[in-house]
């Protein structure tokens, strides 16, 4: 039979990044167009984007016309549907002020005048901590004052190396191609995993594709690098990892606050504690102009360390001579130097924050003490290590779709409903009803349950299991209704993305059931003996099925010789950890951790097979093919019942 195919681009993500509903109007918008001129320049684009519903009352020509000169100065320049959607992409992420600057910063605010001390910055860093590593070692160092760190990030092999140093064992190096020379398909591999990686750390990659690293496109290629820096320079910034935080609560602040702030929030609050105590009497609120003086850096540094302390530099009147001793001053404590006095005098926020966060990491001047009142900072940080994992899961998730506003703490964050509203636009174009949303701050209760609550009535409508659940309980922060309602909204999104793809499955939606009996198709097909019983089937753990699997849609994917038989606790994270890295190597965009297949969380197994399939899929699609092993369901005799929210045990 026929079957239907969406609209469908070359890049895999470009097309990651719109629903099929936003590709269709695209596409119509441009063709138009097309028609109507007979081609489509780069003269159009402002009229015809200043137009679309997303950019209405945002923008207008002339503003969308200053944001694409950057990308496109040639305004006689012929586009592509394919353009046209990168053009949509750079507008957008321009509506991004909302966003913190945590992270959306590095992807969207370079754009093309490139900060030669930046660069210079991050390459120190890479010099720094890859020197030892053995495929780099006859490029390093980087010389900072050419372009070779833009030449040398081109296959991929880098930018997973940072990862890796960023958060540790992200990326299984197994799965990296290493060869001399990469053939093109090799080195898109790398950027694939390279860049699905980076999004499962928390970078936010939404106007970076492989391309554009492949190409060594300056801006995105340093506004990556800082995010991946960012992250290991902010890794200690938490009560987990430094317990001591503690002692930055005041006295009418709970602690759970203090836990909620975001990594950098939470610095700038360190940062203010300690000039505090030292007697400055300003208040520290950005990493920009509030430091380009240097004297809360004197201050700083006075309070952390008083032997090296000298007032000479709070009584000099020059304040780049007052960086400059500000600096000489932070090389006693062996800090590495991120920024120039020029970079503290222009206020370079990128920077001067990398400078404090080094800072903290060399001595952060807080007392031992791990607790504060009758309940100890270890007992108040100690969660469910399932329900952990989930939270970072789904706050990646979220992160990646774009939405404006960035999820620091999925517990925290979405109580307003707002980040709700914002991902439910995302995955269900048109389903917000914005006149009727509150936007932050927003001070009144009553407000917040109005936007909750209109978060429950969307999720009704989508079908979501949510039996006597009210807008009350998610301003109340109820831990399991969120982890239960944002993954009924993940796997909404997954089978959303497969129904584009194959919509007709004998007149119905692709089931859970559909997914299971598609996987073990394909693995019986390749000759393999593997089969899962459900996506609960603890045989799952040993990692073989789904190796298997990749296999099967891929063969050239997996490297069998280091493949165990998975019998050992060992060899089965071993082989969790190659599997995750050998699909985002494929393309897929999961957030799952090895523990998840070593436990068979069933939720994170449906999901890697949903995206395993969705690749396979698309490549199907790519290629115009019919084969029918996928798009034949007759077999199918029963469906798998819906997956309970909390894995079986109860309803929402």
């Amino acid at each position: 039979m026929s079957s239907y195919v969406g609209v469908l681009v070359s890049d895999p993500w470009l097309q990651s990044q719109f629903t099929q509903v936003e590709l269709r109007t695209l596409k119509s918008k441009f063709y138009s167009t097309k028609t109507r001129f007979g081609r489509v320049t780069v003269k159009h684009l402002p009229p015809v984007l200043a137009k679309l519903k997303d950019f209405s009352g945002k923008f207008d020509e002339n503003e969308i016309k200053t944001i694409l000169d950057e990308s496109y100065p040639n305004r006689a320049k012929e586009v592509e549907f394919e353009t046209f959607l990168r053009a949509f992409l750079s507008v957008q992420s321009r509506g991004s002020k909302g966003a913190s600057s945590f992270l959306k910063t590095g992807a969207t605010t370079f754009h093309h005048a490139i900060n030669e001390s930046e660069k210079a910055s991050y390459v120190s860093h890479i010099n720094s901590y890859l020197k030892e590593e053995p495929l780099l070692k006859s490029y390093l160092p980087i010389n900072p004052a050419t372009n070779a760190l833009f030449d040398l990030v081109k296959d991929g092999v880098l930018l997973c190396k940072l990862i890796n140093i960023a958060v540790p064992g992200t990326i299984d190096e197994r799965a990296i191609n290493t060869k001399t020379e990469l053939n093109p398909w090799e080195r898109t591999e790398n950027l694939s995993l390279c860049l699905n990686s980076a999004k499962a750390i928390g970078c936010t990659v939404v106007n970076i594709g492989t391309q554009d690293i492949a190409e060594g496109t300056p801006h995105l290629v340093l506004g990556l690098i800082f995010q991946i820096i960012k992250i290991q320079l902010l890794a200690d910034l938490n009560l987990k990892k430094t317990p001591q935080l503690v002692e930055l609560v005041e006295e009418n602040q709970d602690v759970e606050e203090l836990m909620g702030l975001a990594p950098e929030k939470l610095l700038l609050k360190w940062m203010n504690f300690h000039l505090k105590k030292a007697g400055y009497e300003k208040q520290v609120t950005n990493f920009s102009s509030d430091v380009k003086d240097g004297e809360a850096y004197a201050y700083l540094l006075n309070a952390l360390a008083p032997e090296h302390s000298t007032h000479v530099t709070l009584e000099i009147k020059d304040p780049s001579e007052r960086a400059m001793k500000v600096l000489e001053q932070a090389e006693k404590l062996d800090c590495k130097r991120f920024l120039s006095p020029k970079d503290i005098v222009e206020g370079s926020a990128n920077l001067n924050l990398a400078f404090v966060a080094q800072l903290f990491h060399h001595r952060n001047g807080l007392s031992d003490e791990s607790s504060k009142g009758p309940v100890s900072v270890t007992e108040m940080v100690t969660e469910d290590d399932e329900t952990s994992r989930e939270e970072r899961c789904f706050r990646h998730w979220m992160n990646s779709l774009g939405a404006v506003t960035y999820v620091d703490n999925v517990f925290e964050d979405v109580r307003n409903g707002w980040v709700l509203l914002e991902v439910l636009d995302k995955v269900s174009p048109g389903s917000v009803n914005w006149k009727h949303a509150n936007k932050p701050p927003i001070k009144m209760p009553f407000k917040k349950v109005e936007n909750c609550n209109q978060v429950i009535k969307i999720g009704k409508e989508l079908n979501f299991s949510l039996v006597n659940v009210a807008g009350h309980d998610i301003v109340q922060g109820n831990k399991k209704l969120l982890l239960a309602f944002l993954w009924q909204l993940m796997r909404y999104t997954m089978l959303q993305i497969l129904n584009n793809l194959r919509s007709h499955w004998q007149g119905r939606d692709i089931t859970e059931a559909d997914i299971l009996n598609w996987a073990n198709r394909k693995v019986k097909k390749s000759g393999r003996p593997s089969q899962a019983v459900s996506f609960k089937d603890k045989n799952l753990a040993n990692g073989i099925f789904f190796l298997e699997l990749l296999s099967a849609v891929e063969p050239r994917v997996v490297n069998w010789s280091l493949v165990s038989k998975g019998e050992t606790e060992e060899e089965k994270n071993l082989n969790a950890t190659y599997i995750i890295s050998v699909a985002r190597k494929l393309g897929c965009s999961i957030f799952l951790l090895p523990e998840d297949i070593l436990e068979v969380n069933q939720k994170m197994m449906l999901i890697l097979a949903a995206s395993i399939m969705n690749w396979s899929l698309q490549q199907q699609s790519d290629t115009e093919s019919t084969v029918s092993d996928d798009t034949d369901v007759s077999s199918v005799t029963e469906e798998i019942s819906n997956l309970s929210t909390d894995d079986g045990s109860s309803d929402v």
